[in-house]
């Protein structure tokens, strides 16, 4: 049986989002030795070090879909990323060339993909991000296909173990009783 998911119909505030850092760490702080973290400034994945006994997932400015978009990034990432900032990614900010674009893109399609699938089951709406606003053009209906394709293939063959844990844990606590399915994710709801 599948339940139609219900979106916060206004923006999460500070209990949801310390609901979603209280979630988040009750299921990894000690498996994983990873916490979420409220952050001030932009968003940042920092390993364990000599100074921190757990990696930590800072997210932007308190913001739920930021915290999401980090914790999607860390459920992509394997074990030898983990252990570098930011996962070891290149990054440019806005204003990248036409390739530049097309190399962030190839690199968000599964993150983005996973977090759609945590905003979904946190009741809270996805929203694609190309984070290029200054520069294009750059094929956006492309873009959102081919996250929509990483959702289904991903939902098909089955969500890797912390993932699904997560995603278990914010269907129990946000909207009890949901089942995901490839056919709840559409384009058209991109």
């Amino acid at each position: 049986m599948q339940s139609t998911a219900h979106f916060m119909t206004i923006p999460p505030d500070d209990q949801h989002v310390d609901h979603l850092i209280d979630l988040f760490n009750q299921l990894f702080q000690e498996s994983e030795k990873t916490i979420l973290v409220r952050g001030s400034n932009e968003p940042v994945y920092l390993p364990a070090d000599a100074d921190h006994a757990h990696a930590r997932i800072v997210f932007a400015h308190g913001y739920f879909a930021s915290a999401l978009h980090e914790i999607a990034h860390w459920c992509v990432a394997g074990q030898a990323r983990r252990r570098q900032i930011d996962f070891g990614y290149w990054y440019a900010p806005d204003g990248r060339t036409p390739e530049q674009q097309q190399v962030f893109e190839d690199l968000e399609i599964k993150p983005q993909a996973i977090e759609w699938i945590l905003s979904r089951a946190a009741g809270f709406r996805f929203r694609v991000s190309c984070d290029n606003l200054l520069s294009g053009p750059f094929d956006l209906e492309r873009f959102k296909h081919n996250i929509c394709v990483e959702v289904h293939r991903r939902l098909h063959v089955g969500l890797p173990e912390r993932t699904q844990r997560l995603v278990q844990a914010l269907v129990s606590f946000y909207q009890p009783g949901l089942v995901l399915s490839p056919s709840a994710f559409s384009i058209s709801d991109l």
